[in-house]
């Protein structure tokens, strides 16, 4: 059996938290030419969250098994800091009291018989079970709870600034006019392909297809050019229609892009079309 440690040998290391006061000051760290008489010292429970807090430096400082405490020397160690604390008159909470009781009842049970244990039926075979599981239980969230607090925090660790980034307008692709003429001769020659020749007069107006086109359009979206001439169109329709494109991208209602050389040809209501009022 272990021997009684003295008090101030429990008290965790703690880096810069006080430890003493000499003359009213509290100091970090203890001069080495500093003397404490026995009868002055002062234990700070704050070091520990709790009584398993305590049991678990306890164990972790000797190295000890926690799965095979040896109950005697931890309660005599326990024992010795809550005399300490109470020689002191330094309030200790009930929890700690009531950890005593426990490790008191742990240690004698242990002490009783194989045989007294055995017809004991509603008792666990270790009567360490569930202090070894509540230390565990203790131990893994305590290592969740420094895994966070190393987390960078704001307001701790770094500060956040706002910042107004202005929404900038998006600039489409322009497009060459060359490339519009051989999008509508693909188009034209496609119509002449598939339709007869028909002899007739046909009124056709350009502001009537206008208005179809702006129609057929919806705002924000885009349309790629040849969806504008229907497959079913005349080449007089088709010519038709060409140049309401023309007339609308003219009079700035209707914006005409192409990503890259040789890519599809898109269309779209002109922004301002379609953005909401503002007052």
């Amino acid at each position: 059996m272990q021997a009684a440690e003295p008090a101030h040998a429990l008290i965790p290391d703690a880096p810069h938290a006080p430890v003493i006061k000499v003359r009213g000051e509290t100091l970090t760290e203890l001069p080495q030419d500093l003397y404490i008489p026995p009868d002055a010292l002062e234990i700070f429970l704050d070091a520990f969250e709790g009584p398993l807090d305590l049991l678990l430096y306890l164990i972790r400082r000797q190295n000890l098994d926690v799965l095979d405490i040896p109950m005697a020397a931890l309660t005599k160690q326990y024992m010795a800091y809550v005399e300490a604390a109470r020689a002191t008159r330094l309030e200790l909470a009930a929890e700690y009291l009531l950890m005593a009781a426990m490790l008191i009842d742990i240690k004698s049970r242990m002490l009783l018989p194989r045989r007294e244990q055995a017809e004991e039926a509603n008792e666990a075979d270790d009567p360490r079970a569930e202090l070894v599981r509540r230390l565990l239980e203790y131990e893994q969230m305590k290592l969740a709870g420094q895994h966070l607090n190393a987390m960078p925090q704001a307001g701790r660790d770094f500060d956040t600034v706002s910042v107004f980034v202005p929404a900038a307008s998006r600039q489409w692709p322009s497009l060459h006019a060359e490339e519009l003429a051989a999008a509508w001769l693909a188009i034209l020659s496609r119509a002449k392909n598939r339709t007869h020749h028909r002899i007739g007069r046909q009124e056709l107006s350009i502001r009537e297809h206008m208005t179809r086109i702006l129609k057929r359009l919806t705002p924000g979206e885009f349309m790629e050019f040849k969806d504008l001439f229907p497959e079913s169109s005349t080449v007089h329709e088709l010519v038709v229609t060409f140049l309401a494109v023309l007339e609308l991208t003219k009079e700035t209602l209707l914006d005409v892009s192409q990503a890259e050389p040789f890519a599809p040809i898109y269309v779209k209501l002109h922004t301002y079309l379609h953005e909401p009022a503002t007052d």
